[in-house]
């Protein structure tokens, strides 16, 4: 499972507008149309708008319910408390950085929240003190006890036994002593340059005969080598245990090895989260080499978050401070531990009885039946479902479209590409074959940028036009147009997706796609791509909806009319899924139709700054939340239009980023054979009463409990997969 990179995701120039959206003022520099269509009612008073920061903070406490819920198999639970701390650690690097850097810009206008940005980093300084006592109860008192009781064990250089101590002495002074470098902190010695998420030990030292004109005690810091050999060492062990011991207590048990003139007076656990913002000059001749640069200054970028051990001295705590220019509200106490993020290796092995069952994607007989996909695809419209269903069909497409005769050109967009992406290399074996491939990939894609550019590299090399995409805007849509002749004509086939084009996310991700050769659809993919590669005009789309041209203008409209339609009496209603929910004009319209009667139902995975319930405001809107094992992360709109349902899937979440300063694209589904898959998949996730959870006004949550049979909806969902597949 990763951890919510499409909530983070965000340029300097992104996180700040988004942190200050102020009053009647849009973050992309319009005033809000607020005069239509006006409120029926009075509204009630109170805040029309969650915080931004808090509702995030609220979407991770759910998260840790997950690590904390006994139903879910220890293992997962791990994991969860692994994404939970990973997820922490990104928040910090974005969304505290951009706050950050508004109070130094001396912004403190108040947004739509009514929290001026002094007053939400306060509230999130409590939130996340509170967020690291939880965790570490969560556990001490429920992980430990549970492992233990499955087998496994965490010891310390304490509680390892003697003969496991010797293993451990002998395992460091073979395999790790030889990496360890201390470095000095004092006067001679400049502060050592700390790495972003790194561990490392802060090591007070007491000389055993102290030197003339020496001081007595002195400071050291070592890295701790998980880059190397992970955090977590097996022991090895005589019975079916799995005894293990974190990299840190190893170090521990040999610090006198390392410093045998000394004594150990103290060790002390840190750990750093810094600025995860690039600075790069979008104008620059070549961008690629520019981010390339820009990419080093993560490494000595401002300190958000400093983790460390409580017991440490504060004339030591002061010493940082002053080196690392931290602020009380940056600075974070705990235990003798720290980065559960890194929980994701724990314990190394596949072990079934504590894990979920196994849910193979499964295949789609309409493409397994054709050998050419593209015969498939003339046959009718197909959705995937992943990771429900196979994510090789994509692979497939393109690598049949590499090696057919028949295909002419291939065009893609590529915003998160993994490290040994199959997609990718289909691109580049079709460009060696002499295909024309133009890849529009996206460097901007934060935490993904150095993969990007690696596979800008290949792709070029291999005889791809690769472009960048728009300046100002970073491309976010899922887009892939494949054009074949047949006979004397030209013929069009397209993917469009909610996801990324990446095979390792793909099994944990849950997105839709559409494969389709739709003839209007493919004109109108093939104009956003001429918008991208050449600077086009953008086309007068009929059937997308393409930000940052009209997507937010088009959503509005709808929303507008199903208000037009209930109050003349006719069938309205709104669903829609998303990851995440914070634009102020949309709130409004969603808000105004609520007052005018249009029964309104969102599943928002993440942030959602609506408050729902308010009489007066939202009563007729109802949001849940859903988490379970894969990352809910497509985006459905549906309109009921009079009874004439229309249906959308998107790359796009309903916020200022997407709908003002990304290029993304929601896309019609026509088929009805489709409408009723995608209503199946809305009607299960809407009764999910196992894993959904209701968000309250007040920005807690509680589960979608009722009287009916208990229903799952990733269950539900995989067992439709499952029918599908045999026909």
């Amino acid at each position: 499972m990763d951890a919510l990179k499409d909530n983070t995701d965000l340029t300097r120039t992104e996180a700040i507008a988004e942190s200050i959206a102020s009053s009647n003022l849009g973050t992309d520099g319009k005033i809000l149309d607020t005069s239509a269509p006006a409120s029926p009612t009075a509204l009630a008073p109170g805040p029309k708008y969650l915080n931004r920061e808090l509702s995030w903070l609220a979407f991770n406490d759910r998260v840790l319910e997950e690590a904390n819920d006994p139903n879910v198999p220890i293992l997962e639970r791990v994991k969860f408390l692994a994404i939970y701390a990973s997820n922490l650690d990104e928040f910090f690097m974005v969304r505290v950085a951009a706050l950050r850097r508004q109070i130094e810009a001396g912004i403190e206008a108040p947004g739509p929240d009514g929290l001026a940005a002094t007053e939400a980093m306060r509230l999130i300084s409590e939130r996340v003190h509170q967020s690291h006592e939880r965790i570490g109860e969560c556990f001490r008192d429920k992980i430990i006890p549970e492992l233990a009781a499955a087998g496994i064990f965490l010891l310390d250089e304490k509680s390892a036994n003697s003969e496991q101590r010797a293993h451990l002495i002998k395992y460091f002074n073979k395999s790790v002593k030889a990496v360890m470098t201390p470095l000095a902190v004092d006067s001679a010695h400049p502060f050592p340059r700390l790495e972003n998420k790194a561990l490392y030990f802060c090591v007070e030292l007491a000389r055993k005969k102290k030197p003339a004109n020496k001081p007595r005690t002195r400071l050291v810091l070592l890295q701790i080598p998980t880059h190397l050999f992970g955090r977590f060492i097996r022991i090895p062990s005589a019975n079916d245990t799995l005894p293990y011991i974190r990299l840190d207590d190893v170090i521990r048990l040999n610090l006198d090895s390392l410093f045998p003139g000394d004594i150990v007076m103290g060790c002390y656990e840190i750990k750093i989260i810094r600025d995860a913002e690039l600075e790069f000059d979008e104008e620059a001749p070549d961008l690629l080499e520019s981010i390339t640069k820009s990419l080093e200054q993560r490494r000595t970028a401002p300190a958000t978050r400093f983790l460390y051990d409580a017991e440490m001295p504060k004339r030591v705590l002061d010493m940082f401070c002053h080196q690392l220019k931290l602020t009380p509200g940056n600075m974070f106490p705990g235990a003798r531990y720290h980065s559960f993020s890194d929980f994701f290796q724990f314990p190394g092995v596949e072990i079934p009885r504590l894990q979920f069952p196994p849910m193979p994607p499964q295949p789609i007989p309409a493409l397994e039946r054709n050998a050419s996909i593209f015969t498939a695809i003339r046959e009718r419209d197909c959705l995937l479902h992943h990771p429900y269903q196979k994510f090789d069909y994509v692979v497939r497409l393109l690598e049949q479209a590499a090696k057919d005769a028949s295909v002419v050109s291939i065009k893609m967009t590529l915003y998160r590409v993994s490290p040994k992406s199959q997609v990718a290399e289909a691109l580049a074996q079709a460009a060696r074959r002499g295909k024309q491939v133009t890849v529009l990939v996206e460097l901007k894609a934060r935490f993904d940028e150095e993969a990007n550019i690696r596979w800008s590299r290949k792709l070029n090399d291999a005889g791809a036009h690769v472009i960048f995409g728009l300046q100002g805007l970073k491309t976010h849509s899922k887009l892939c147009l494949i054009v074949r002749r047949e006979g004397e004509t030209l013929c069009r086939y397209c993917h469009l997706s909610t996801g990324n084009y990446n095979d390792r996310t793909a099994k944990v991700y849950s997105d839709l796609g559409l494969l389709t050769c739709n003839e209007e659809i493919c004109e109108e993919v093939e104009g956003v791509f001429n918008s991208l590669t050449g600077y086009a005009a953008p086309e007068s789309y009929k059937h997308l909806l393409v930000a940052p041209e009209h997507l937010r203008d088009e959503i509005i409209k709808r929303i507008r009319r199903e208000a037009e339609n209930v109050r003349a009496g006719k069938p309205a209603g709104i669903i829609a899924k998303m990851n995440s929910l914070v634009d102020q004009e949309i709130i409004e319209e969603l808000y105004a139709a609520s007052q005018a009667g249009v029964p309104i139902q969102l599943i928002i995975r993440g942030i959602c700054c609506l408050i729902p319930g308010v009489p007066g405001l939202s009563e007729n809107i109802k949001v849940i939340s859903i988490l379970d094992r894969f990352l809910e992360h497509a985006r459905i709109y549906i309109f009921e239009n009079s009874g004439n349902r229309e249906y959308f899937l998107a790359s796009a979440d309903w916020m200022p980023r997407n709908l003002a300063r990304r290029v993304e694209v929601a896309f019609p589904i026509y088929d009805p054979a489709i409408h009723q898959q995608v209503q199946e998949i809305i009607d299960l996730q809407l009764a999910d009463n196992t894993k959904a959870r209701v968000l309250l006004p007040d920005n807690t949550s509680i589960i979608n409990r009722n009287d009916k049979p208990p229903l799952r909806a990733q269950e539900a969902l995989y067992e439709v997969a499952c029918r599908v597949a045999e026909g």
